[in-house]
């Protein structure tokens, strides 16, 4: 097949074209590089990696047009700064339309999304929430951002699979509490945890499920990426600590959470698990010790979050 991959250089999409290219699909990947890395990608004969914007629609036009993709991966997100909105709905929204439509006029087969469990709100009404749960994604931009994009692709009337995700870690992972608790104390920096639980995906399950619905698995529509349980961020804190090997002269500090920060946000996976036949099955200790060793081996310079350091 031809899989055109958006933001492949990122964490989630060069994880997928490494899957796909070891199937012998032809991939082309468009990425702007800021946050995904030029290392994420090795040179292969089936792959052409783009440098560009999918905000640009001249180009995204040309690229269609040129590779005539089976299927579209948008894995493409905005979330360096949650201060810049305009990237946000530049990339999120914007380029996701743009993706969407030209995706219609070529008559792509399958376009599947990534979408955030922000779209739910930081104060969801359920635990666990279900696929039933009111879009309320106000309290970000990325998520006001990811779920207008999320609705032009629903609006495109083409064949898509949306998957709303937990917090995805593993591997070539740069936002969220793991990679920026291993910066911190690799370098000498204090660190806290939140008296808070979420829901973390090890990057092998995701991709596990990305690829069946890729190869047509799936009903079109909605669907919850989760592990069904959720972690304390002390848990993670915990597993963090023993597979670097370090001692702590004292324990960390646990924060206690502030009154309208959601003391857990944990996705339902039953309708995911059932109409995928998907389950996840990496242990939260394993795959902390495996994306530590990726960060021991090739290092991390920048994290990022989806939400002010307030939140």
């Amino acid at each position: 097949m031809k899989i055109l991959v958006t933001g492949g250089a990122g964490f989630v999409g060069s994880h997928l074209v490494d899957q796909l290219l070891a199937n012998d699909e032809q991939v082309l990947v468009i990425d702007n590089f800021a946050t995904g890395r030029r290392d994420n990608l090795s040179q292969h004969s089936n792959l052409r990696v783009v440098e560009g914007t999918i905000a640009d629609e001249s180009l995204m036009a040309s690229l269609f047009g040129e590779f005539e993709p089976n299927v579209v991966v948008h894995a493409a997100a905005s979330y360096k700064d949650p201060e810049n909105w305009e990237e946000d709905v530049k990339t999120n929204a914007l380029g996701s339309a743009i993706v969407a439509n030209l995706s219609k006029a070529h008559e792509v087969q399958r376009l599947i999304y990534f979408q955030t469990a922000l779209c739910y709100g930081l104060k969801p009404l359920e635990q666990p929430i279900t696929l039933q749960h009111p879009v309320q994604p106000w309290e970000s931009s990325y998520a006001i951002s990811k779920t207008a994009g999320e609705q032009y692709v629903r609006l495109s009337g083409v064949d898509f699979i949306s998957f709303r995700l937990a917090n995805a870690y593993g591997p070539r992972n740069l936002s969220g509490p793991l990679p920026t608790f291993f910066h911190r104390l690799t370098n000498d920096k204090p660190c806290f945890v939140m008296d808070t639980r979420r829901d973390f995906i090890y990057i092998d399950d995701l991709i596990g499920l990305s690829k069946k619905a890729v190869y047509g698995d799936g009903r079109s529509g909605f669907y919850h990426v989760s592990s069904g349980s959720d972690f304390a961020i002390k848990e993670l804190f915990d597993a963090v600590i023993e597979a670097l090997q370090i001692q702590l002269e004292e324990d960390v500090e646990v924060l206690p959470r502030k009154p309208d920060d959601a003391p857990s946000i944990l996705l339902d996976p039953s309708v995911t698990n059932e109409e995928f036949k998907w389950q996840v099955t990496t242990d939260l200790n394993v795959g902390v010790n495996q994306t530590i060793a990726y960060y021991n081996e090739y290092g991390i310079v920048d994290t990022y979050t989806h939400l002010k350091q307030s939140e």
